[in-house]
């Protein structure tokens, strides 16, 4: 499983029923740090694949350039609407080109593979928008949204504000001395625990809400032995609200692994929406402001 699992096309065909939408956030996947400055020729007819993508278009106003969105772009409620070319993980060339584009705008880490060089071969302009897991990353996406549907402007003076709210989040949890061990598990199935390890999205948010992830020594998503969860000794469960299958409080407390963690012994758990908790997007500001008050309660300085 852990092999199958360091495998992007195989890992998307395994996880991609688990979690549905909120994977495409950037929850799993290699950080790209390469920057395309392209701008499309005609902008008039796009599609967004990945959720945070989307969310940038309608942030900065020019949802009306849209003509389809992946299965991941949720919100906002209006973007349900438009047509949805599947998953991002899981795209076919034909759906996507099915539209008639005039424009692609993807997120990094959308897949498979073969899908994606077919559509980078297409007559259709296709961008590749990088992902990274901090407050760098979010405003990068930004401004790479913005020039490629020639909104440098516009882009600019959301990529700023959106970058304060990020810093005035992060600095919110500065003074905690005593920073909360975060497990975030993103599925359970068969008593086995699916964990968030670094390069992650959830590595990320834990990190940027004054957290530290209770895991070590692996990227991307591992299944953890009972040994390996003892160790951690987490203060927290984090899980997202609309992951499938769901998990009930009473199976995950009952896992003797877990139970013997502090986090086990206070039932404590947080369920945040995956999409709000792991775009790293327009959003993610509040998203750690959330997480963190979650976390620290009054502890958390305005």
């Amino acid at each position: 499983m852990n092999f199958l699992l360091r495998l992007p096309a195989l890992r998307g065909l395994i996880l991609g029923p688990i979690v549905g939408l909120s994977l495409a956030f950037g929850a799993i996947g290699p950080v790209a740090a390469t920057e395309d400055t392209s701008a499309f020729t005609d902008s008039s007819k796009v599609v967004a694949i990945g959720g945070s993508i989307t969310e940038i278009v309608y942030a900065l106003g020019e949802e009306g350039r849209l003509v389809a969105r992946d299965s991941t772009s949720t919100y906002p409620k209006a973007a349900l609407k438009l047509p949805d070319v599947g998953y991002m993980r899981q795209l076919s060339p034909e759906g996507v080109l099915s539209v008639n584009p005039s424009g692609i705008l993807a997120l990094h880490g959308s897949g498979p593979r073969e899908a994606v060089d077919v559509l980078k071969k297409a007559s259709v302009p296709f961008i590749e928008v990088p992902e990274r897991y901090d407050n760098e990353g979010i405003v990068q996406k930004i401004r790479i949204v913005g020039r490629a549907l020639g909104v440098d402007a516009k882009a600019e003076k959301l990529a700023t504000d959106v970058e304060a709210k990020l810093v005035a989040a992060e600095k919110r949890t500065a003074s905690i001395k005593e920073r909360k061990r975060v497990l975030f598990v993103l599925s359970m199935q068969g008593g086995k625990i699916l964990a968030a390890g670094s390069q992650t999205a959830a590595d990320g948010m834990v990190k940027l809400a004054g957290g530290v992830n209770a895991v070590e020594g692996f990227s991307g998503y591992k299944q953890l032995s009972d040994e390996a969860i003892v160790t951690a000794r987490p203060d927290v469960i984090l899980m997202m609200s609309n992951a499938g299958p769901p998990v009930s409080e009473d199976e995950l407390f009952a896992n003797p692994s877990i139970a013997s963690t502090p986090a086990g012994a206070a039932r404590k758990i947080i369920r945040i929406d995956g999409g709000y908790l792991l775009g790293f997007g327009p959003r993610t500001a509040d998203a750690i402001s959330d997480l963190a008050v979650s976390l620290y309660g009054a502890q958390v300085t305005d």
